[in-house]
């Protein structure tokens, strides 16, 4: 009987995504192993048509609790919580998965009887690398992460090149997505948008519904937008989104989900890092091609608004900045290297 392997990640679509090298490196050390991952309805297309994932279950963290034990029902054998979810843990126990592999270092922790004592918070490693280190709760030492990759049908792909339809090449998805105070402005996305329609470069818009609402009061009004540019945001299903993403010649983003996809579809990526200690690019840079962009302000613990000396910190960073990232890792297929601005 092969083993029945759960991986937890039930959380963002970078935290997903950065979650599949486990499910690479179970397929390559443990022979005929099931590997199945529990996360979010939202996040689960992300993982179809992957060859090293064989199913893929779904809860909402307040699913109530009867729920949330039923998702490790059926023939789990290991629980591999890469993330300690409170809730989750106690369901496993529940349920009476045979090994539960989680961090030691939590009260919780308890509910788990294979504990992996590593510190994420001294983000001295990536977190795929994070992530392959809980391995070692089944007896496995760990390879070197290979860069994560998503998959797309031909059909899709086609769909995706539709998007692109009438717009010309080189070919930019801009995503002024999880658009917070501490983020590039929405008014910068904009002026990137234009000027790179200027050159003559294909634009594409994308985002959520929540982040379309928050960027629409920036748009220029129809008549003033240029031809180069196209508006999808709040019209794409994730998988639509991976499709124009596959599509494209780079991706500007934030430090997020997008970025994320980009690198794993072998996109290069430029993305605007703030200097929060949690969002330190030692730890969640996209592991693919590109640039990273950070201003050169100090690291900070969190962000406390308008008192900070460097309350302006992604605003340091300019849109010419990022035109001349975006025509650099255009013009080569460089390595990902981190600039300070």
């Amino acid at each position: 009987m092969p083993m029945n392997v759960l991986i937890v990640r039930p959380d963002g679509i970078g935290d997903v995504l950065l979650s599949l090298p486990v499910a690479t490196q179970l397929r390559q050390l443990v022979p005929g192993v099931k590997v199945e991952f529990l996360t979010s309805p939202t996040v689960a297309p992300l993982l179809e048509h992957h060859p090293d994932v064989d199913g893929v279950r779904t809860i909402r963290l307040t699913d109530p609790l009867a729920e949330l034990r039923r998702a490790f029902s059926q023939g789990v054998e290991v629980a591999v919580f890469l993330k300690p979810f409170r809730r989750l843990m106690w369901a496993a126990w529940l349920a009476r998965v045979p090994i539960r592999i989680a961090t030691g270092y939590r009260w919780y922790s308890l509910l788990a009887n294979r504990r992996i004592y590593e510190h994420r918070s001294e983000f001295s490693k990536h977190e795929s690398v994070y992530n392959v280190e809980m391995l070692r709760g089944l007896g496995l030492t760990p390879q070197t992460v290979q860069p994560p990759a998503l998959f797309v049908t031909e059909y899709e792909r086609a769909i995706g090149a539709s998007y692109w339809a009438n717009l010309p090449s080189p070919r930019v998805v801009v995503h002024p997505g999880a658009l917070s105070a501490r983020r590039w402005r929405p008014e910068r996305y904009r002026d990137l948008a234009v000027k790179l329609a200027e050159i003559g470069y294909g634009v594409l818009l994308t985002g959520s519904e929540s982040e379309q609402k928050q960027f629409e009061p920036y748009l220029l009004p129809a008549p003033q937008i240029p031809a180069e540019i196209k508006n999808g945001m709040g019209q794409l299903s994730l998988r639509q989104l991976m499709a124009v993403i596959a599509n494209a010649h780079v991706v500007v983003s934030g430090a997020t989900g997008p970025a994320h996809m980009a690198a794993a579809l072998g996109i290069p990526t430029v993305s605007l890092f703030d200097p929060r200690r949690n969002n330190l690019p030692v730890r969640w840079k996209p592991l693919g091609t590109g640039v990273v962009l950070r201003p050169d302000v100090p690291t900070c613990d969190k962000c406390i608004g308008e008192v900070c000396s460097y309350w302006d910190c992604l605003d340091r960073v300019t849109v010419d900045t990022v035109m001349a990232a975006v025509r650099q890792v255009i013009g080569a297929a460089s390595a990902l290297v981190i600039h300070h601005v």
